[in-house]
């Protein structure tokens, strides 16, 4: 039976390829009516098959939790989606996207304002007064830190200061001294320090 096959396939590819060649070696086969236009067909590249997903958690040399991205469909297929690592993104999925992008906004633009405030409050009070031990001159023991301007401020104004956010220039003598407040990464807080000696 398989060589019966064979002679098949033999049989019907040779009576192709003989009858190609006759018919497309006559003269008047090849050649072509004066006004007929000619067709070209053009091969066109592969589609790439990528998905639109998010990602639920970050992912080693893809990206970060959250924005959209295009990526292989075999590799959301094999990998990202059994492990629970991304979703496919949908029209639903979209507007909640949005929504919570308009809720993180909101929340940064509210920590704005209070820290504008906070700033505003810290600049209106005036300047902050330490007193130190006094030595020669204008000189005095020890020098002023942010600690020490960070109690200063919970003393006068009933606020809490975070130590890491307050820039204080080197004081060793007396006199009056610019310290910053980094309350936000857009706002900062420039306070009068005065420090004199007793």
């Amino acid at each position: 039976m398989a060589s019966a096959a064979a002679s098949l396939s033999w049989g019907s590819s040779s009576w192709l390829s003989s009858h190609c060649l006759t018919q497309c070696m006559r003269p008047e086969a090849t050649k072509l009516p004066e006004k007929a236009s000619i067709l070209m067909v053009v091969a066109q590249k592969k589609a790439k098959k990528t998905r639109k997903i998010i990602l639920k958690e970050d992912v080693a040399d893809l990206g970060k939790k959250g924005p959209l991205m295009d990526v292989k469909a075999g590799f959301y297929r094999n990998y990202l989606f059994p492990l629970g690592k991304a979703q496919i993104v949908t029209p639903l999925l979209l507007k909640e996207m949005k929504m919570e992008e308009e809720r993180i906004e909101a929340e940064k633009k509210r920590v704005r304002e209070e820290a504008q405030q906070l700033a505003l409050i810290f600049e209106t009070v005036g300047a902050f007064k330490v007193k130190r031990k006094g030595g020669k001159g204008k000189q005095i023991f020890g020098s002023v830190t942010a600690q020490d301007l960070v109690d200063i401020i919970k003393a006068q104004t009933q606020r809490d200061v975070d130590k890491r956010i307050v820039s204080v220039p080197e004081i060793r003598e007396t006199g009056e001294y610019i310290a910053e407040l980094k309350l936000h990464p857009e706002v900062t807080a420039r306070v009068r320090l005065i420090v004199y000696a007793n």
